[in-house]
């Protein structure tokens, strides 16, 4: 996308990269609003097919923006109609968010098929899953950067965006044809909208002071519940209890998905400056992200050998928390070697080299010298993607399992906008050097060190409360039951309410 706003739409690099990462993030959080419409008002098929729709209509509208169709736009005088700006613009974002909230929508409802089956599963089964789904996807997203890359980049510029276009219209097909195999219908009761409605519920009881009818409590989320003067049980207030200590984690993962987005962002176009011959060969610039998959593609089989292993011997093995701490720790390393890079990138001579049938000054250092930090970011995805999952999944109760992955889409999606707001806030604050449209000219390295000295902060924040993820599932077990003894206490209490003794007069 990079590519074809700047050299298409005529965009600044900044902007450019703060369109796709803005992309990317509606992408992420949109199955969480149309898993919410699924379940409160349209219904899942409904929410389904709506989305396909937008889908569809989203890759049929942006091949129209992107060919210039020269052959097709030539009148019987032989006049070329080329499509206005303006229009141009306002069909390209109408494009975007309606292939975003398309798949997102189509996501929300077949992503949980899997996520359902895991229920009884122990944390090195569960690990194991998420390994392997990953795996898959990243696997999937090897040919995809590769083959419309190409095409796009070799063939024909505009021709990369029909190919979504075709490909979504065959899968919607075949997933219209097993639509009664794919709707699945999980449990009601414990949507978003609960869990959010406790929160507010004591925020409510906090701001009406009412300590006089409910006594002291030991935590404010406690106002929520029925024997306090709340809204709400005491099973579905400690629940959401359990799921607040997986906030802070899940705010930590904010800036290293923002280091993360730096893949089709920041390191995008470092590699769009350079070099792409490769002994004679033209490589694709997505070459790299696929560089960037490969350690995935190769640690997530190593990791399940080791798990393996440590079953063999009956040792227990590491906790998915110092996994996460490891990935932020090659997040970090990479974002520093990226900025060397790009130090190293601005020495060497420039030259002329064409992208996308435009000419451009790129610096003459070969493009496979910036394998190391997509390498890095590779293998801290390894580690990072597959234990936040585990953590987010084994660390709370059955009933907002769902959720807690929810809020872990949350965190990922805010990720995203984090770091287009990095690239405005150091474009705008630095005059546009930190960012700047003509690489060679600018000082990006330092937006790439301040970012790994951030990275670096966060990884440190991380392991001073990473004692809190290790071992949860003996408090997990403990507070689950004492809230369900509770419960059934205080239905019986509730029972009483209506019953009214009435004075005996003879």
């Amino acid at each position: 996308m990079i590519l074809f706003c700047t050299i298409k739409l005529g965009y600044n690099n900044y902007q450019a990269a703060t369109v796709n990462l803005c992309f990317v993030g509606v992408s992420t959080l949109t199955p969480v609003l149309a898993g919410w419409l699924a379940e409160t008002c349209l219904g899942r098929k409904t929410v389904f097919y709506l989305c396909a729709l937008l889908h569809f209509f989203g890759t049929a509208l942006l091949p129209v923006v992107a060919f210039p169709f020269d052959d097709f736009y030539i009148d019987t005088h032989n006049i070329i109609h080329h499509l206005e700006p303006q229009i141009q613009h306002i069909l390209f974002y109408t494009g975007l968010l309606a292939a975003a909230f398309g798949i997102g929508g189509i996501r929300a409802i077949l992503c949980p098929l899997g996520i359902n089956n895991l229920q009884g599963y122990n944390q090195r089964k569960i690990l194991s899953f998420f390994n392997w789904i990953y795996w898959l996807v990243n696997l999937n997203s090897t040919v995809i950067f590769l083959a419309i890359a190409y095409i796009q980049q070799s063939v024909g510029k505009n021709l990369g965006f029909l190919i979504p276009f075709t490909s979504v219209l065959l899968g919607l097909i075949g997933i219209h044809m097993a639509r009664s195999n794919l709707i699945l219908h999980p449990k009601k009761g414990n949507s978003l909208l609960t869990t959010l409605g406790v929160f507010l519920n004591s925020l409510q009881m906090c701001c009406l002071c009412y300590r006089h009818l409910s006594g002291d409590v030991t935590d404010w989320l406690d106002r929520a519940k029925e024997n306090n003067g709340g809204r709400y049980s005491e099973t579905k207030v400690e629940n959401v209890k359990i799921l607040v200590k997986l906030f802070p984690l899940f705010g930590l993962q904010l800036l290293y998905r923002a280091c993360i987005t730096q893949i089709p962002s920041g390191y995008y176009l470092q590699t769009m400056h350079s070099n792409l011959s490769f002994n004679g060969v033209m490589l694709p610039i997505a070459a790299m992200n696929v560089i960037s998959i490969l350690p995935l593609l190769i640690l997530a089989p190593l990791l399940e050998f080791v798990s393996k292993c440590y079953q063999y011997l009956k040792k227990t093995p590491p906790s998915p928390i110092n996994f996460i701490i490891i990935g932020h720790v090659f997040a970090a390393l990479s974002a520093l070697i990226a900025g060397i890079a790009e130090i190293n990138r601005k020495r060497y001579p420039q030259m002329d080299q064409t992208r996308s049938g435009t000419v451009l000054q790129v610096s003459s250092m070969p493009c496979l010298q910036l394998a190391s930090q997509y390498i890095l970011l590779g293998v801290a995805e390894a580690f990072v993607t597959p234990a936040c999952a585990v953590i987010s999944f084994c660390l709370t109760p059955n009933n907002l399992r769902g959720i807690s992955l929810q809020f872990l889409t949350f965190a990922y999606g805010g990720g995203c906008f984090l770091g287009a707001l990095l690239i405005q806030f150091f474009y705008f604050v630095s005059g546009g050097s930190f960012y700047p449209n003509i690489l060679h000219n600018g000082n990006m390295e330092r937006f790439l060190f301040t970012l790994a000295i951030l990275m670096a902060i966060n990884t440190l924040i991380l392991w001073k409360i990473s004692h809190r993820y290790t071992d949860f599932s003996v408090e997990l077990n403990a507070r689950v039951r004492q809230s369900h003894l509770a419960e059934k206490l205080l239905q019986y209490k509730s029972c009483l309410r209506y019953y009214t003794v009435e004075p005996y007069h003879p």
